[in-house]
This record gives C-alpha cells, sequence and structure tokens, in this order.
C-alpha cells in the first residue's frame, strides 16, 4: 500500500480524536504514515479546537 495523502491523514486525526478511529485504520496508519505528518495535522487540529471554542465563548459572554 502507499502512504496516505492529506486528506487521509486529516481523516485518520480526527477520527482518531473523536474515538471512532476503527483497528484496522490504526494498524494501517502506523505502518504506512509519517510520524511528523500526524503529529502537525494532531496539532493544527488542537489548535482549531481551542479557536472555535475560544470564540464561541468569546460571542456566548458579550
Amino acid at each position: 500500500m502507499s502512504k496516505p495523502n492529506l486528506l487521509n491523514v486529516i481523516k485518520s486525526v480526527i477520527a482518531a480524536g473523536i474515538g471512532i478511529q476503527s483497528n484496522k485504520n490504526r494498524e494501517a496508519d502506523f505502518e504506512q504514515g509519517s510520524l511528523a505528518s500526524y503529529i502537525i495535522v494532531g496539532l493544527i487540529a488542537v489548535v482549531l479546537f481551542i479557536l472555535a471554542i475560544v470564540s464561541v465563548v468569546s460571542v456566548v459572554t458579550s
């Protein structure tokens, strides 16, 4: 199998983040994926999530 593209990495990180990642996909991520790409996409996802929470709280409290 070939390396996962960016869209597959994003889908995998989101699925793992919300807890619906299948064992088959997780194993494929560890076998074909690059650790750096998953870390970078994961960090970006966390930052976007935090910014979304801060924005919602800011709108609600203003």
